[in-house]
């Protein structure tokens, strides 16, 4: 039986400065490149190594959240643009079937995956695959992919880590046994991706696609069926 843990760093952490762990290496190799560049008088170099570390800064921030919903809410585990909401197949979830809300993170969204509800991780599975765009479905199929499932008291939860065409990297920060905040970080997927939680199929979602969601703010729905947010 998997040890229960907490994960190390609660839902309202603040880091500072304000950047993911994994966004580091890149900002600090940015900087020495453009250090050196400029050594050497070459200004237009260092400029452009400049401009991509303020990106990196950019694209690793990881900004505090804050969900204000009763605890049976489910809030978005990624920010971004709800591009699929159906009911499909899962072997994880009472009945066989589960509600899906897909979310494509662009390059300029917060890369930070969020736990959508308190809960326990029961399982983390990664699985290697291909590179499509995130913005299509044949990605949850076919890209690689780090899934992981949440027994909440509502419920299981998976949310699903997707790769897209140019991410090549998911982090995952939790493992079998660890106990999650509601809005707690569990991982992170580097330059665009696509991100998938899947509910209760009695869940009543409040999102639609086109919607912008936001990672640990934005609710997806409540999974008791009822339709009044406290």
């Amino acid at each position: 039986m998997a040890r229960m843990r907490m994960v190390e760093r609660p839902a309202d952490y603040a880091p500072f400065p304000p950047l993911a762990r994994e966004g580091w290496p890149f900002v600090l190799a940015c900087a020495a490149a453009a250090a050196t560049a400029f050594a050497m008088d070459w200004q237009a170099a260092g400029w452009i190594l400049l401009a991509a570390g303020a990106f990196c800064l950019y694209f690793f921030r990881d900004p505090r959240r804050q969900a204000f919903y009763s605890a049976n809410v489910a809030i978005s585990p990624a920010d971004g643009k709800v591009v699929c909401i159906d009911e499909v197949d899962h072997p994880g979830f009472s009945g066989g079937r589960a509600k899906r809300v897909a979310i494509f993170l662009s390059v300029f969204d917060v890369h930070v995956n969020r736990s959508p509800a308190e809960g326990r991780v029961s399982l983390t599975r990664y699985r290697p695959g291909r590179f499509h765009n995130a913005m299509f479905d044949k990605s949850s199929e076919e890209n690689e992919c780090n899934s992981i499932l949440i027994e909440t008291q509502w419920g299981n939860i998976e949310v699903k880590q997707i790769a897209g065409a140019i991410a090549r990297r998911i982090a995952c920060y939790c493992r079998a046994g660890d106990m999650l905040g509601r809005g707690q970080r569990i991982g992170l997927i580097r330059f665009g991706s696509r991100t998938e939680a899947y509910l209760p199929l009695e869940t009543e979602i409040w999102v639609k696609k086109g919607d912008r969601v936001r990672g640990g703010v934005s609710p997806l729905g409540r999974m008791d069926g009822r339709t009044t947010a406290s």
